[in-house]
């Protein structure tokens, strides 16, 4: 059995392939090394008791998750898998390369993430490139879950919401400034309490506030992201993730305006994933 997992900060989808039997899909909670600890990580896999009963017959492992450019963070998420799946070689690498295979294939290309955090890469039909992006939701994450989330709540604490969307957001929501500070400063997993906030967007993107909001932040990916990029106007540039999936029409308006040829959008990348890897084998 081979085992292939597309690894967010939000949430993972596995897939396990078994010869001649049909595909199985399980989810669990984000596995990214930078948020969670290895012990934290095993508790995730641990609610999913599906899955580990499977264990045993799992002989290949391909992770690919947010937080796993580097080689420690590799070799943590690798070590709590290999305790888990005592039987599997397994390999970990980062979400953006998973996610170029599942979009770009064997062709050149950009891809970004746009979900609860925001990255992107340059993708040569072979290898990713690290950039100078992704630096997190204090520094960066530009269009993402988390982005939204931080304006929204910013927006309503300093009063600066409309209030026909500041009633609605008070209906959704019930918050408190000591709450938030609490949130975000004090307890872990500040990026996923922000990245959740995002929702509202549904209910007011078809309103001028709303409108605005999104238009900024997406075409502040771009100009920040995408645009950096020398060839970013001569090659495609594809999408994955929950955000640039639900705001595709605002992110295809945002890019066209800038010249920048969309390829593929893709809320989750995973089966895309699973067929790359099964056809390159």
């Amino acid at each position: 059995m081979i085992l292939v997992a597309d690894s967010g900060s939000t949430k993972t989808d596995w897939i396990l392939v078994s010869p001649g039997k049909p595909d199985t899909a399980f989810k669990t909670g984000g596995l990214n090394p930078f948020f969670l600890s290895d012990r934290e990580m095993h508790k995730v896999i641990g609610k999913q008791e599906n899955l580990l009963a499977e264990a045993e017959n799992v002989k290949e492992i391909y992770f690919f998750g947010a937080g796993c450019s580097s080689p420690d963070k590799r070799e943590v998420v690798s070590n709590v898998l290999s305790s888990n799946f005592k039987q599997a070689y397994v390999s970990v690498d980062s979400d953006l390369l998973g996610s170029a295979y599942a979009t770009c294939g064997n062709e050149t290309g950009l891809c970004c993430i746009l979900g609860t955090g925001s990255n992107i890469t340059y993708f040569d039909g072979e290898n990713i490139f690290e950039g100078k992006h992704g630096l997190g939701y204090i520094l960066g994450d530009e269009g993402s879950g988390s982005y939204f989330g931080k304006k929204l709540i910013t927006d309503y604490l300093y009063g600066c919401m409309p209030e026909a969307e500041k009633a609605l957001f008070e209906k959704i929501f019930s918050i408190k400034k000591e709450t938030v500070i609490d949130q975000v400063y004090h307890k872990p997993g500040a990026n996923y309490y922000l990245a959740s906030f995002a929702i509202f967007l549904g209910e007011i993107r078809s309103g001028d506030y709303g409108k605005n909001l999104i238009r900024e932040g997406l075409t502040e990916f771009v100009t920040t992201n995408v645009l950096g990029y020398s060839s970013a106007q001569k090659i495609k540039c594809h999408f994955v993730g929950s955000i640039g999936w639900h705001l595709k029409d605002e992110l295809q308006e945002v890019c066209a305006e800038h010249n920048v040829q969309i390829g593929k959008i893709m809320k989750r990348p995973i089966h895309d994933l699973v067929k790359f890897l099964l056809k390159r084998d």
